[in-house]
């Protein structure tokens, strides 16, 4: 039986792999990626044309980690807190560091606006409140670590600390909030099943917090997204992800999609992560959390040792110890 530290390195490590499994299909049609790769079955090389990942090493995190790893060193720093002005200096020194070496995966369009309004002298409670993309949940799964499903509004309000210099408005603070506390439900032992229900009712609880922006309710999206597929006709259900749930960068599509591919493949982890990598789209994202989640709920033997090696390696990670260091902090029963 799995421990909480075997689950929450399970967590990061699925984050991980799930990001790297993604790095070479994203901004990718699905058609595109069944063309190019055939049928996703583990890391692969991105075309020699890739507009962002060309080049990179097989194996290779994007964003996604490398944002959660700002997340999990701001926590740690603020002794299970959040400053946004620390954490606003760190993407910032992460986006410069990311384009001194030539990347062209940096900040989303909603991180980088909040950024570029630190730079000029906004306040920090203004800058966040139009930002309604993807780029809070892609990175709060550190936060699940340190806080225990039972109290979901105190679990919430850490997620609002993390999104809010960036993403503090209703839609995004929803969609980060269903992934915190379903990751930090598969941490506490949940099922696949029970860890979204969870996530479900902190998006609802979260989409009250921030800003107002117009947009579907994402709750209600995650569960709609979950009873729509149907893992007796796999095939139907994936073009319905892709063409009715959503794979952009949005909120209210990428995480409802994390969580539907969940549903599609609840035991089996790996699976999970390689088809969420086939749908293209912000398809390194929607690998991310869905492994994030995953991971949590089935711990480290979920991931083949050579996934974990891979992302272990080629990204000089050192998971364990942060898992560690994040549960030290953990509150609640």
């Amino acid at each position: 039986m799995s421990t909480i530290l075997d689950r929450a390195q399970g967590a990061l490590y699925g984050l991980a792999i799930g990001d790297a499994l993604g790095m070479p299909t994203q901004l990718m049609s699905h058609e595109e990626v069944a063309a190019c790769f055939g049928v996703i079955d583990g890391f692969r090389q991105p075309p020699a044309d890739h507009v962002i990942a060309a080049g990179l090493p097989v194996g290779s995190i994007t964003d996604d980690t490398e944002q959660a790893l700002l997340v999990a060193d701001a926590l740690l720093a603020g002794g299970g807190h959040i400053d946004s002005e620390d954490l606003a200096r760190r993407l910032l020194t992460w986006a410069e560091r990311a384009r001194e070496r030539g990347s062209l995966d940096l900040l989303g369009p909603s991180s980088s606006a909040a950024v570029a309004a630190l730079v000029a002298g906004g306040p920090l409670d203004e800058v966040g409140r139009f930002g309604a993309t993807n780029g809070a949940a892609m990175r709060i799964a550190p936060v699940a670590l340190i806080i225990s499903p039972h109290d979901l509004d105190a679990l919430v309000d850490l997620v609002v600390e993390a999104a809010q210099v960036t993403h503090h408005t209703g839609i995004a603070i929803a969609g980060a909030a269903a992934v915190a506390a379903a990751v930090s439900g598969g941490i506490a032992g949940a099922s696949v099943g029970v860890a979204t229900t969870l996530g479900i009712r902190a998006a609802e609880i979260g989409q009250q917090r921030g800003q107002w922006v117009a947009g579907a309710a994402v709750a209600r999206r995650i569960a709609w997204a979950v009873g729509l597929v149907d893992a007796t006709d796999h095939d139907r259900s994936i073009r319905d992800v892709v063409e009715l749930i959503g794979t952009s960068l949005a909120t209210q599509e990428s995480v409802p999609a994390a969580f539907a591919v969940l549903a599609l493949h609840p035991y089996d982890p790996w699976q999970a992560c390689l088809t969420a990598a086939s749908l293209g789209g912000d398809s390194d994202t929607i690998a991310a959390m869905t492994g994030a989640i995953a991971g949590a709920c089935h711990g480290m033997d979920a991931w083949p040792l050579h996934a974990v090696q891979t992302v272990r390696e080629t990204n000089e990670l050192e998971l364990e110890i942060l898992a560690e260091k994040l549960l030290a902090l953990r509150t609640g029963p």
